[in-house]
């Protein structure tokens, strides 16, 4: 017996699943997922099919299933398409688990792989990421999705090596902190190992499509370094902005000081003008860039200092009580 089926008794889960025009598969999907919790045993398991702007039969398949298997499946229908972080973050706020797992609609993730996130989560981790090691994808989409995590993992410092897989499973308490939009559902491990929670990675099977298409093109990868950007910027460097903006204007002026040395030694020597030269601009645009950046750097330090203090209380898991009973002063009245 798995350790997943043994302590399924006690541990709840719901499975949150996005679908725009996948009419043809929720029917197999859910199928599927049902049998994994017959498997598992008894216990409080549902399945949250959330509608992210269909415009095939997606809603009217959901509806049948709702009323075919009762409370344990969700229906959610949103106005129009407002994107797959938005859809997950909708599916968060209905989903009634004590562990929410999220998979596409597509069956490309399979649910039979469900026990070992839940065996990863009794192993002590708050966030259990799929990775596709054998991924059924044509080459146009595997290729630019290997370079995007191999650029996400090396800055985000995090070493997983699928960010895209959508088939992950976390802890109630990390999605409660997080409201998602754009393509931030991929970097959810990042926001949560910036918030202290533990990370792991399991291999999961990955399916070929067989009905419907893609929903994603080349330019989701265009929209995901932004969020990137932006993911970086609210965690590693929140509370030290300056570090974001004065290390970019330190490497401005780097550069541009080599640029206008260079030119001076050909001045120097005689060796021609350097006024009228394209390169002596970038140089002189890029020691001022250098002095702009540096400046927002440090309102930037002072800003965050002043107005978004981080409080202590909101990152303390345990607090134990020493036996002399002297307690230590609260950060917030310090």
């Amino acid at each position: 017996m798995s350790s997943a089926r043994a302590q399924t008794s006690s541990q709840t889960f719901s499975v949150v699943v996005p679908a725009k025009d996948e009419a043809q598969n929720l029917p197999t999907l859910v199928d599927q997922i049902l049998a994994v919790f017959d498997d598992l045993g008894p216990g409080d398991h549902d399945i949250i099919l959330v509608d992210d702007g269909s415009t095939d039969r997606t809603w009217e398949i959901i509806g049948g299933l709702v009323k075919a298997h009762g409370k344990q499946i969700q229906g959610v229908r949103l106005r129009r398409n407002f994107g797959k972080a938005v859809a997950l973050d909708c599916g968060f706020r209905h989903a009634r688990g004590d562990v929410i797992i999220t998979m596409d609609a597509d069956l490309q993730d399979d649910p039979a792989e469900i026990p070992r996130f839940l065996d990863a989560m009794n192993n002590g981790y708050d966030v259990v990421s799929g990775w596709k090691q054998n991924r059924q994808d044509p080459v146009s989409k595997t290729l630019p999705s290997r370079l995007f995590n191999w650029v996400t993992a090396r800055i985000s410092g995090i070493p997983l090596h699928d960010f895209n897989c959508g088939f992950k499973a976390y802890r109630r308490a990390v999605l409660e902190q997080l409201q998602l939009y754009g393509e931030l559902h991929r970097y959810i491990p990042v926001l949560a190992f910036d918030a202290g929670y533990s990370i792991t990675e399991v291999p999961v099977r990955h399916r070929a499509r067989t009905h419907g298409k893609s929903k994603y093109g080349l330019e989701r990868y265009a929209r995901g370094v932004l969020d990137l950007i932006t993911v970086l910027a609210t965690t590693r460097y929140l509370h030290k902005p300056g570090h974001l903006f004065g290390g970019i204007g330190l490497i401005a002026g780097i550069l541009g000081t080599l640029i206008l040395a260079y030119l001076s030694v050909l001045w120097v020597l005689g060796l021609g003008p350097i006024g009228t030269r394209p390169l002596f601009f970038l140089g002189v645009l890029l020691e001022i860039l250098c002095i702009q950046l540096l400046s927002l750097g440090v309102l930037a330090e002072l800003v965050t200092r002043h107005s978004n203090r981080l409080s202590t209380l909101d990152l303390v898991e345990e607090a134990l009580l020493s036996e002399s009973g002297i307690t230590t002063p609260d950060p917030e009245n310090a």
